[in-house]
């Protein structure tokens, strides 16, 4: 089944299609909200996989270049938070990311 959700996101990704991943990584290291913010702080009510990785990298201004970094290095490998979606959503993602054309540095 395909669903729209995805296929926009993968296209929204396009965007970051020739930039090179070593300059991804730079982008995520430097500018990403999670690697310079304290979650000390979050509530310690359950939240879904979802939920966590949207309370996480809310208002990240990184987030699609963390999503594209972690597409191309882990792809349906990913674990944990990137780029606001669970890891179920980017094994979900990776499929219709990998429809939208070659990638910089795609092996």
């Amino acid at each position: 089944m395909t669903d729209p959700w995805l296929i926009g996101i993968a296209w929204r990704l396009d965007r970051l299609r020739w930039v090179p991943t070593d300059v991804l990584n730079d982008l995520v290291q430097r500018d990403g909200s999670c690697m310079w913010q304290s979650y000390d702080g979050l509530p310690d009510e359950e939240l879904t996989d979802r939920g966590l990785a949207a309370r996480l990298c809310a208002g990240c201004p990184v987030q699609d270049e963390c999503l594209e970094l972690e597409l191309r290095t882990a792809g349906e490998d990913t674990v944990g938070v990137w780029g606001a979606l669970s890891d179920e959503d980017r094994r979900d993602l990776h499929w219709h990311w990998l429809q939208r054309g070659e990638r910089w540095s795609m092996p």
